[in-house]
C-alpha cells in the first residue's frame, strides 16, 4: 500500500501529538532566533545613518552590549529550540519504532515466511534510523529557518516594498527545481532503502549459515554477491546525493539574479536621495539574511523527501493487517482436558492444498503420533493446532472449543511446542528456562532441568544455572540443546504438548537421554508427535500415517505392521 506525502505527514503528526508540550516550547524560543536575526539586520540602518555617517560618539559604546545581548539571547532560545525540538522527534520516532516491533510480533507465520527476516531488520533499524535523524534536522533546522525567513521577509518590505518586490521575483522560480528534486530524491531514497533491505537479508543469512560457508568454501562467492548488492545501493545513494548536491547551488544561481537587480535599483535610489544609505544596507542585509534560510529550506525539503521515503516503507508493515487474530467474540479458554479433533480439515500454503479433508481425534492424555513420507503435511497439522496459521476448510477444536473462537492467548497457555529447531536466546540458562513461565522460582527451574535430565550438565558449567549460552546456544551440544527445550516445555506444564522431530537430529547416546526426559515430559498430557523414525513412536496410543496431506492409516503399531499398507513399508525400509 502507497501512502501520499499528505497521509505520510498525518501519520508522523499523530504519534507527535503526545510531545507537542515540547514542541510548542520549542516554537516559542524559535520565534525569539527568528526575532535575533532580524534586529540584526534592522540594526544595520541606525548603525551607518545614526553611528557612522552622522558620527554620534554617545552611541559608539552602546553597539557592543546590543550585539552580546543579542547573542546571548539568541543562544539561549536556540539551546533550547534544539533541545526540546529534538528530544520531540526522538521520541516520536521511538514510538514508531516501538509499534512497528510490537506490530511485526503480531503478524502471523504467513508473513514471515512470505517476506524475508532480513527486509524487515531493515525497516526497524534502518528506515526508522533515516526518520530519526530527518526528524532532527527537519524540525531544528524547519521550524527555525521558516520563523527567520518570515521575520526578515516582513523587514525586507517595511523598509522598502518596492525593493522587496523586485527581490522575491526570483523566489517562485527556485520552487520548480526544488520540487523535482525533492520528487527524485524520495524515488531513489525508497529504492535506496529497498537494496538495503536486500543487504539486511544478506548479511542475516550468511550469519546464520556460516557453518555450512565454510564447509563449502564459498565465502568468496558470497562476498562478490554483497559487494555486488552493495553496489546497486550505491547506485541509487549516488543519484540521491547528486539531486541534493544540485540543490543549493540552483537556489543561489537563481538568488543571484534577485539580489543583482536589488543592487542596481537601490543604488540608483541612494543617489537620487530616495533612501539613505542606512536604508539600503539594512535591506541588503536582511535579503543577504533571507536567502540563507531559503537555501537550508531547500535542503530540508530534501530530507523530507528522504524522510516520506522511509516512511512509507515502515507504514506498509504497520499497515499489515494480522491474519491470526482473536475473533470479535472470542472467549478466554480454561484449562483444558486435553481432547484434541481435526473436522474435514483442508489447508493451503499458497494455493496447492498440503491438507486435504484430515479428520482425525486425540482423546485427553493419549499420544498421537505423525508418521509418513516427508511433505507429507505432519508439521503444517502441528502448526495448525498452535493456530500458526488457520485452514481455509473445516475445523480444529479442543475439548468441543474451535480454537478460531478462543483467544490466542488462553491458546497458547494450554499448548507446549519442542521443535527440531531447539532455538535458545542468548541469555543464562536460567532465563532460558524459564521463557514460558517468567513467574516461576529458581526452585522451580532447576525441578524442571532435573526431570529433562538437564540439571547434572547445567551445573558442571562455570556459572551453572546463570551460564550465558551464546547466540542460539551454540556453546552446547545439540542434546543438551534440546534437554533445556524440553525443561522449558516442563515449566510450562501446558496440557498439550506438540513434539515436532523432537529427536531427529541427535546421536544415539543424546537421543536415548533426549528419549527419557520427554517421557517425563509426556506424562499426564496429550502430546502429538511428528516423527520420521518409526522407533520412537512404537509405543504410542495411535499412529495417523499422513500421504500427500491424506490420512492413508490409523492405528497402534502392532495393528499397522499387520497390514499391507504404508505404515508396513516405512518400517521395512528403516528396519531392515
Amino acid at each position: 500500500m502507497n501512502n501520499n506525502t499528505a497521509t505520510v505527514y498525518h501519520r508522523i503528526f499523530q504519534y507527535s501529538r503526545p510531545y507537542l508540550g515540547r514542541i510548542f516550547t520549542a516554537l516559542a524560543a524559535s520565534l525569539l532566533v527568528a526575532g535575533t536575526d532580524v534586529s540584526l539586520a534592522k540594526l544595520v540602518q541606525p548603525l551607518i545613518d545614526k553611528i557612522i555617517v552622522a558620527q554620534n560618539m554617545a552611541l559608539v559604546h552602546v553597539v557592543p552590549v546590543i550585539v552580546v545581548g543579542l547573542a546571548l539571547v539568541k543562544g539561549t532560545c536556540r539551546f533550547v529550540q534544539e533541545y526540546f525540538i529534538k528530544t520531540a522527534g526522538q521520541l516520536t520516532v521511538q514510538d514508531i519504532r516501538n509499534d512497528l516491533y510490537g506490530h511485526s510480533m503480531s503478524l502471523s507465520m504467513g508473513y514471515f515466511s512470505r517476506n524475508s527476516t532480513g527486509n524487515l531488520m531493515s525497516r526497524i533499524l534502518n528506515d526508522v534510523g533515516i526518520l530519526q535523524r530527518s526528524a532532527a534536522d527537519v524540525l531544528v533546522d524547519g521550524v527555525r529557518e521558516s520563523f527567520t525567513l518570515i521575520g526578515l521577509m516582513a523587514l525586507a518590505f517595511y523598509n522598502d516594498w518596492k525593493l522587496a518586490s523586485i527581490a522575491f521575483v526570483v523566489l517562485p522560480l527556485a520552487v520548480v527545481p526544488g520540487s523535482f528534486i525533492g520528487r527524485k530524491i524520495k524515488v531513489n531514497t525508497r529504492r535506496g532503502q529497498e537494496t538495503i533491505g536486500n543487504l539486511t537479508r544478506l548479511l542475516q543469512e550468511t550469519l546464520s549459515g556460516i557453518k555450512v560457508i565454510k564447509a563449502f568454501g564459498t565465502e568468496q562467492r558470497e562476498t562478490e554477491s554483497f559487494r555486488q548488492e552493495n553496489l546497486r545501493f550505491y547506485h541509487f545513494i549516488r543519484k540521491v546525493l547528486k539531486y541534493d548536491s544540485a540543490a543549493a547551488p540552483a537556489v543561489e544561481i537563481l538568488s543571484s539574479f534577485g539580489i543583482a537587480a536589488v543592487f542596481w535599483y537601490g543604488i540608483h535610489r541612494v543617489l537620487s536621495g530616495a533612501m539613505t544609505q542606512g536604508e539600503l544596507f539594512s535591506f541588503i542585509a536582511a535579503i543577504f539574511m533571507m536567502y540563507t534560510p531559503v537555501k537550508r529550506l531547500t535542503r530540508v525539503s530534501n530530507n523530507i523527501q528522504r524522510a516520506v521515503g522511509a516512511a512509507e516503507r515502515v507504514f506498509e508493515v504497520l499497515d499489515v493487517v494480522p491474519e491470526i487474530c482473536d475473533a470479535p467474540q472470542a472467549v478466554p479458554l480454561g484449562r483444558v482436558r486435553g481432547e484434541v479433533a481435526f473436522d474435514g480439515v483442508g489447508f493451503a500454503y499458497e494455493k496447492e492444498l498440503v491438507i486435504r479433508e484430515l479428520s482425525l481425534k486425540i482423546a485427553p492424555g493419549e499420544v498421537g503420533a505423525l508418521v509418513g513420507p516427508s511433505g507429507g503435511g505432519k508439521s503444517t497439522v502441528v502448526g495448525l493446532l498452535s493456530r500458526f496459521y488457520d485452514p481455509q476448510h473445516g475445523t480444529i477444536c479442543i475439548d468441543d472449543q474451535d480454537i478460531r473462537q478462543v483467544t490466542l492467548d488462553s491458546l497458547k497457555r494450554n499448548i507446549a511446542l519442542v521443535d527440531q529447531e531447539t532455538f535458545l536466546f542468548n541469555d543464562s540458562i536460567r532465563n532460558n528456562i524459564r521463557y514460558g513461565r517468567p513467574e516461576a522460582t529458581d526452585a522451580e527451574v532447576e525441578e524442571a532441568a532435573r526431570l529433562a535430565y538437564a540439571d547434572a550438565f547445567i551445573r558442571e558449567l562455570p556459572k551453572g544455572y546463570d551460564n550465558h549460552i551464546g547466540d542460539r546456544g551454540l556453546r552446547l551440544s545439540g542434546g543438551q540443546r534440546q534437554r533445556l527445550c524440553i525443561a522449558r516445555a516442563i515449566l510450562r506444564d501446558a496440557p498439550i504438548l506438540l513434539l515436532d522431530e523432537a529427536t531427529s537430529a541427535l546421536d544415539t547416546e543424546s537421543e536415548a537421554m533426549v528419549q527419557k526426559a520427554l517421557a517425563n515430559l509426556m506424562k499426564n498430557r496429550t502430546t502429538i508427535v511428528v516423527a520420521h523414525r518409526l522407533s520412537t513412536v512404537m509405543h504410542a496410543d495411535k499412529i495417523v500415517v499422513l500421504e500427500d496431506g491424506r490420512v492413508r492409516e490409523v492405528g497402534r503399531h502392532a495393528e499397522l505392521l499387520k497390514g499391507d499398507g504404508l505404515y508396513r513399508r516405512l518400517y521395512e525400509m528403516q528396519f531392515k
